[in-house]
């Protein structure tokens, strides 16, 4: 079967590097895909959301399984657009239609499914321009921390913990009234503020059944000790230690369970992965958001950990024989460091040469490319997360060492990363 994987970030990697090991690949497209994609398949100068140039390479190429990567197509839609299509329909896509991806698209849609469906969640109020004056009174009397959502996609900068209500109130003024996140914050979601440790919970499905992957936990800030500004991720471990059998039956009755069962009620058109971002407080998990597609680091190092063959899973959430297959995770750890451009997460420069790319890893560890390109025969930087090692060990220690000593070999001008990932275990 020839597949097409959209996207361009270490997860796409990852999910190239999983899905060409298996016996049902023949061929792998990535689009547009990046410098580290390049070994294991055939990068395509596609936009993902390019949608009829699209349909012109998976009919040209004889496509049968597409895996969207990224949020964007998701919901944007291009899920419906293959159904629609006579000539796509016998095409299998791995994502969610566009009313569905409103899980991670809307805020706002994703906490009235979780209060329809009785998910534990941080209670909430909605607010948009209609009932302006209503939200800057309630934030009155919020009590603190506060956190504000806008409800749209904003490329991860959409959340704001506030400890000053006058702060609040402004911030909510500069979401609503001055677009400060364009259009995804016309409406804003109020949450209440959860204290916890927070990890990621990952499941395919068909819609009806799923099966459970790996878990992890990613590493949000810039700085060590989690300190510093939020980026799109600077690590991630798996499995994640503070999360037993216990807990994680919790996870699965309270959460995945009723999600799903959600789903299947409302006849949500969903086949595909579901990341639940979740909080443990005290020992209880609660929803902090959905995704319709795996993370970005976690799954660096939750396709690494997933010991069954991904094309067939994939396949099987599209067919509805996902319960026939059985999933077995490694029982190592698995923990991943991400390097990032300097200036990052702020302003920061592209086209830096990179070397020591050619340097045996160990074994047990792997380079997975993030904002890589190519130039002028050389491999460079082309992003602000620009790649990661993930290496399996004994604990979590023990693979961040691994990972760090194998980081050590890579350079290119005004290389970071974070040398304490994993550090509260």
């Amino acid at each position: 079967m020839n597949i097409l994987l959209l996207g361009s970030g270490g997860r796409e990697h990852a999910l190239a590097w999983k899905l060409v090991q298996s016996t049902h690949c023949d061929q792998l497209f990535i689009a547009p895909g990046n410098a580290g994609t390049a070994s294991v398949g055939t990068n395509v100068a596609l936009s993902p959301t390019d949608f009829p140039a699209i349909k012109d390479f998976v009919l040209t190429n004889a496509v049968g399984l597409v895996v969207v990567g990224p949020e964007e197509p998701l919901v944007k839609g291009i899920t419906d657009f293959f159904r629609k299509d006579e000539n796509l329909q016998q095409v299998v896509v791995i994502g969610p239609s566009q009313y569905a991806a409103q899980l991670e698209g809307s805020k706002a849609f994703a906490k009235q499914f979780m209060e329809r469906h009785n998910i534990p969640t941080a209670a909430y109020r909605e607010f948009d321009a209609s009932n302006y004056e209503e939200g800057v009174e309630y934030l009155k009397q919020h009590a603190l921390p506060v956190v504000l959502k806008a409800d749209g996609l904003a490329a991860g900068k959409g959340v704001l913990i506030l400890d000053n209500t006058a702060e609040a109130i402004a911030e909510f003024e500069q979401m609503i009234k001055q677009s400060k996140f364009g259009d995804a914050s016309k409406k804003v979601v109020v949450e209440a503020f959860l204290s916890g440790i927070e990890l990621s919970v990952f499941a395919l499905t068909d819609g009806k059944s799923y099966v459970i992957l790996p878990e992890a936990k990613d590493y949000k800030r810039i700085g060590e000790g989690d300190t510093g500004l939020n980026t799109g991720g600077m690590g991630a471990v798996s499995p994640v230690p503070f999360a037993d059998a216990s807990f994680m039956q919790k996870v699965e009755e309270q959460i995945i369970r009723p999600t799903i069962k959600g789903l299947e009620q409302e006849k949500f058109d969903y086949t595909g992965f579901v990341f639940f971002g979740l909080i443990k407080v005290g020992n209880d998990p609660f929803v902090i958001e959905y995704n319709c597609r795996m993370g970005d680091p976690e799954t660096e190092v939750v396709m690494p950990r997933l010991d069954a063959d991904l094309v067939e899973l994939l396949l099987a959430a599209d067919n509805g024989t996902l319960l026939q297959l059985q999933v077995d995770q490694d029982p190592r750890v698995a923990c991943t460091v991400m390097a990032v451009s300097g200036g990052y997460p702020g302003s920061y420069n592209k086209d830096i040469p990179i070397s020591g790319l050619d340097t045996q890893l160990p074994s047990d560890s792997l380079l997975f490319h993030a904002g890589t390109g190519i130039k002028n025969g050389q491999v460079v930087t082309a992003g602000g997360r620009v790649l990661c090692v993930t290496s399996y060990g004994t604990s979590v220690q023990d693979a961040v060492s691994k990972s760090r000593k194998a980081l050590e070999n890579i350079s290119y001008e005004g290389i970071y990363y974070r040398k304490d990932i994993g550090y509260e275990f």
